[in-house]
């Protein structure tokens, strides 16, 4: 009982939200750099890749008052600053990129929804970057892109990150992305991380059809922690993806300079994207309710098997019990009580109402 117990409260425990931390922010002017999330890294660091479709130079850049990241070059400039809540440094790229306060407000904000900011210079996207990890947990981080002309800022919370497969196209200079502007490789790295959503809904697709073949055969309690556990990952990503399809529609339909015509026919392939992952999330979404409803289906049906053993042993029973409570009567004048052989003709009779009950219930395919 115990055990049972400590792995109940185990489940229970995961199944809790962690505190959030907005309240943080009480009492600040809006524009203040406040980092809201739950990552802690030392101190911000940021890495540069430069490229044309000649030459590709990597480097890592110290954050500093005096950075100069506003320098006139003809190369496309990738910038990734990992670690937000070095509010410090924080402080510094937003005064030395020119960013709105409100922007690198909502870049520290890893709490704040997925959407699109245009201003004059720039353009601001906030992501959820999603992706399965070892133990088939989803793992969300928080993610910002800055797109300048012939620059792109990429703002995350840790050193992992999804953006393995454009390095590798920048570096063995394959396909199209080292000879277009910023504004494609901006393009890419949103396509990398509408493709790790499908990596995640795989994910979904393979816990719901193990779920369902465990409800089928064998519901145990630790089910209904799984499945709820299962429908709290679903509405995760329908929260980071539901603003998405929008979001990339604005960038189809912005008339800044900073998004060519070329680079938004690959984005309304994106936008396909966007809206079947949104289908399939509403479809696995209502296949987890159902799986719930399956469950506690199972749950009774095994319960009915168990209340019809005990009903039909009870009725087998009952006429068995009333003719031993007749002749266990202790009244003189009972005729059996006297004949040699009554015993074992009352148990004949006994063995013959259960053989009889037991062929009836047969018959009826109750047994």
């Amino acid at each position: 009982m115990r055990k049972q117990a400590k792995s109940t409260l185990q489940m229970i425990k995961t199944l809790q939200r962690p505190k959030g931390q907005r309240s943080i922010k009480l009492g600040k002017a809006p524009g203040t750099v406040t980092y809201i999330g739950q990552r802690k890294a030392k101190k911000s660091s940021l890495n540069l890749i430069a490229y044309d479709d000649s030459d590709l130079v990597k480097q890592e850049v110290k954050v500093s008052e005096d950075l100069d990241i506003g320098a006139q070059t003809t190369k496309t400039q990738w910038f990734t600053i990992k670690g937000l809540n070095d509010e410090a440094s924080m402080l510094n790229l937003a005064k030395v990129s020119g960013l709105n306060p409100l922007v690198m407000e909502d870049i520290v904000n890893t709490e704040s929804r997925p959407k699109i900011d245009e201003y004059t210079e720039y353009i601001f996207v906030v992501l959820k970057m999603l992706y399965p990890n070892k133990e088939g947990r989803i793992v969300k981080e928080h993610l910002a892109l800055v797109l300048k002309p012939g620059r792109v800022f990429v703002y995350q919370e840790i050193e992992d990150d999804i953006f393995d497969g454009v390095r590798n196209r920048l570096e063995q200079h394959t396909g199209r992305i080292r000879s277009r502007g910023s504004d494609y490789l901006f393009f890419a790295l949103i396509d990398a991380v509408i493709d790790h959503y499908f990596m995640v809904l795989e994910t979904m697709e393979e816990k719901l059809d193990a779920l369902e073949l465990v409800v089928y055969t064998n519901p145990r309690e630790e089910t209904v922690y799984e499945i709820q556990q299962l429908r709290k990952d679903i509405l995760k990503i329908r929260k980071s993806m539901a603003p998405v399809r929008e979001l990339i529609a604005r960038l189809i339909e912005t008339e800044s300079p900073l998004i060519t015509k070329d680079t938004k026919v690959f984005l309304r392939d994106i936008l396909d994207h966007t809206i079947e992952i949104n289908e399939t999330l509403h479809i696995q979404r209502e296949m987890a309710f159902g799986l719930m409803e399956l469950y506690m289906g199972q749950v009774s049906n095994k319960m009915n098997q168990v209340m019809k053993v005990l009903t039909i042993m009870a009725s087998i029973f009952i006429p068995l019990t009333f003719i031993a409570g007749i002749y266990g009567m202790n009244f003189k004048n009972m005729p059996e009580l006297e004949w040699n052989y009554g015993y074992f003709a009352i148990l004949g009779v006994m063995l013959g109402v259960f053989i009889v009950l037991l062929v009836y219930f047969k018959r009826k395919d109750w047994l």
